[in-house]
Formats: structure tokens, C-alpha cells, sequence
């Protein structure tokens, strides 16, 4: 039985599924529910700092408004779900968190938004798949 299992939510119909999932296991197992969203830091070339700052706070912004969506579902549902946003590369920061706070089980979504270079190096996914210590669950 699952104790604590952790969804990944990027905004992608994968990732909004695996909410959706999650938060199913979560009531039928009386379980731990935790969310996190990875905020990339992508090496790009810009014109000033601000442009950055903004980048930083949309998507931030994003993730809050995504994990609130995630928040009031679990709750209707009778669940407590407890939200973080990190920064760093996506499959990594998920595995290390998961590793670090004792997760049972994993669940993200099949495709997110790696786009092409997902077809080229592996999604989040696959990755996380991969470098888990614990069982992932993949929701298509």
C-alpha cells in the first residue's frame, strides 16, 4: 500500500490526468498526497534581466494557478494535497524529491511538454521511469 505518492504537474492534458488519477489512489489507499511542478531553467539568450525576471514570474504563476486546480479537486474528494514549485530540470528534481520525502509512488503523465526534443532524448517521463527508486505509475 502506497503512504505518500507525489504527482508531477506541468499544465499538459498527461500531467492533468495523472492529477486526476492520483488523487483516485490517494482516497482508495488513505494516502499522503503530494504535488510538485519543476520550473526549467533553459539557458537562452535574451535582451535584459527583465526579460528573464518575467519569463520566471509567468510560469510561476502558472504553476500556482495549476496546483490551486489540483488543491480544490483533492479537496472535493476528501483529500489533503500539499504543493511545492522547485526550480531545476524536470526528471531530476522529481526523483530527487522523491527520494528525499519517502515517496511510494510516483504518477505522471505520458507526454508533457518536452515537444520534439522529448522524441529525441526521452520525456520527463521515461526519465523518471528510469532513476526512481520508487514504482512510477504513468498515466496516458
Amino acid at each position: 500500500m502506497d503512504k505518500r505518492i507525489l504527482v508531477g504537474v506541468d499544465g499538459s492534458a498527461g500531467s492533468l490526468r495523472a492529477v486526476t488519477r492520483a488523487i483516485e489512489l490517494a482516497v482508495l489507499q488513505h494516502a499522503e498526497l503530494w504535488a510538485i511542478s519543476v520550473e526549467e531553467v533553459v539557458p537562452r539568450y535574451v535582451e535584459t534581466i527583465d526579460e528573464v525576471a518575467d519569463a520566471n514570474e509567468r510560469a510561476r504563476s502558472q504553476f500556482k494557478r495549476l496546483q490551486r486546480q489540483a488543491y480544490d479537486e483533492a479537496k472535493q474528494a476528501g483529500i489533503e494535497l500539499r504543493a511545492e514549485i522547485l526550480v531545476g530540470h524536470a526528471a531530476h528534481s522529481i526523483v530527487e524529491y522523491a527520494a528525499d520525502n519517502d515517496v511510494d509512488l510516483l504518477v505522471v503523465g505520458h507526454s508533457g511538454h518536452s515537444g520534439v526534443w522529448g522524441q529525441f532524448l526521452g520525456t520527463t517521463a521515461d526519465k523518471v521511469m528510469r532513476h526512481a527508486h520508487c514504482s512510477v505509475l504513468v498515466v496516458r
